[in-house]
């Protein structure tokens, strides 16, 4: 007997692997890994683009909207048309109608236009009248009745000009748009441009925008976001006295009080359901509940913000319960070992170090509420609003409309210059939203604890 084996083949020995060799499986594996590492850089570069292309197009858009044209003329406020009875009277002046003040502003320009001399073929009377905006008599009507000591005065005045003008300095209309648009004539605009050479057109920034009511179809150059403004503070007012108390409240009891059993397993899993309920649901169940049944007004900040607070809910609460679960049960553990009871563990301890995701859960929710619109939309906060609401908590109950509501209101009017607008609208909105997620990254590093 032998241990030689009986086949001749020579047998290679393995070579022993080295952890610095590469082997193919190895090269494998790095290459997936790369090509992982390439598409995640592509898909950032990918959304980043399309959010700089969202952002240049809405900026773009809505730039104008923050600029206006205005018309500065003297006008002399004669006091047969403005106060006949002479007696400086408000009331009595205000039976004055806007039509006398308007005749009063075209005859300024077209005392203006003459003392320029200029010679445009084709200009007619009607062309220099209808550069002035509809809204600029009302605006003098306003000025006069506040300070009637101005009747009989010449006073230099800066109206508004009518959209298509305005829209001409902006790139928005053109000569050759002019000749087919029934609103403007290419005289009026050369008119335009010589008032401007004289300086008596300015284009500026435009403080209105931000604080002027919505104005009619016939006059965008006037419409402004002020009331929308108005009426999203209330709204959030009323979201955030009531969501988040009550959000707050219903996380701490179902985490750290609530015995579990099937009826809070299925109240967990109905708060994430109504997570995902598409937001126009809340707006029929706030028009079936809150306007039909407790009789509450239409297009008012109170039913938008009971409406909004309902499909802020869930967000808060699932939001809260994940910041309380993510405390360590050590700190629990730690203040029931030294005697604390379980209210005192959860108040002194487990909630101040949860405080940080709390408050980022709020905000967002807050912000992902301000720009909600399918809601408001079915309860009636489409409403052409010029009043702006009163004071809280009666203002809670008057007409008002909201941002996004005021977005969409204008997209859907025909004239160019209410789209540039909704974009500048747009841009405020943006800017609210931008505010609060900055404050909720401020508060999270602040109140931010280690343990």
């Amino acid at each position: 007997m032998t241990d030689i084996p009986l086949s001749q083949d020579r047998v290679e020995p393995r070579r022993p692997s080295s952890l610095f060799e590469l082997d193919e499986h190895t090269r494998r594996r790095n290459a997936a890994e790369k090509r992982f590492r390439s598409y995640g850089v592509a898909a950032l570069v990918i959304a980043v683009a399309a959010l700089a292309l969202l952002l240049f197009t809405i900026i773009r858009d809505g730039s104008g909207a923050f600029r206006q044209t205005y018309l500065s003329i003297p006008v002399t406020l004669d006091a047969q048309l403005l106060d006949p009875q002479g007696n400086r009277d408000p009331a009595e002046m205000a039976r004055v109608l806007t039509l006398s003040y308007g005749r009063v502003l075209d005859a300024a320009l077209d005392r203006a236009v003459g003392d320029l001399n200029l010679q445009i073929e084709g200009l007619s009377e009607g062309d220099v009248d209808g550069l002035i905006s509809r809204e600029a008599s009302a605006q003098l009507r306003a000025r006069v009745l506040n300070d009637p000591e101005l009747v009989g005065q010449t006073v230099d005045v800066n109206v508004l000009v009518n959209g298509r003008i305005d829209g001409y300095f902006k790139g928005r209309v053109s000569m050759v748009s002019a000749e087919r648009d029934s609103n403007v004539s290419p005289q009026q605009l050369l008119l335009a441009d010589a008032l401007v050479e004289e300086g008596l057109l300015v284009t500026r920034f435009n403080r209105e925008f931000i604080t002027n009511p919505d104005a009619s179809d016939q006059r965008p150059e006037a419409a402004g976001v002020g009331v929308a403004i108005l009426g999203s503070l209330y709204m959030m007012l009323v979201v955030l006295f009531l969501s988040v108390p009550i959000g707050v409240a219903a996380s701490i009891y179902l985490e750290e009080f609530a015995p579990k059993n099937r009826l809070t397993d299925i109240i967990e899993v109905n708060i994430a359901n109504l997570a995902a309920v598409p937001s126009i649901v809340f707006g029929i169940l706030g028009l079936a509940v809150f306007i039909n049944f407790a009789g509450l007004p239409q297009s008012a900040p109170i039913v938008g913000g009971l409406v909004l607070t309902l499909m802020t809910l869930p967000t808060i609460i699932i939001a809260t319960r994940a910041a309380l679960k993510a405390v360590p049960p050590s700190i629990r553990d730690a203040a029931l070992g030294v005697g604390a009871s379980k209210m005192q563990s959860v108040f002194h301890h487990v909630l101040p170090l949860a405080m940080p995701g709390i408050l980022t859960g709020t905000i967002i929710g807050l912000a992902q509420a301000l720009g909600e619109t399918a809601p408001l939309l079915l309860i009636g906060m489409v409403a052409f609003v010029r009043e702006f609401p009163s004071s809280p908590p009666d203002g809670l109950f008057d007409p008002a409309s909201a941002l996004p509501v005021q977005v969409y209101n204008w997209t859907q009017r025909s004239d160019p210059a209410f789209v540039e607008r909704a974009s500048g609208a747009i841009i405020i909105l943006l800017i609210f939203l931008l505010c609060m997620n900055l404050l909720a990254i401020y508060l999270r590093r602040k109140f931010e604890r280690r343990w």
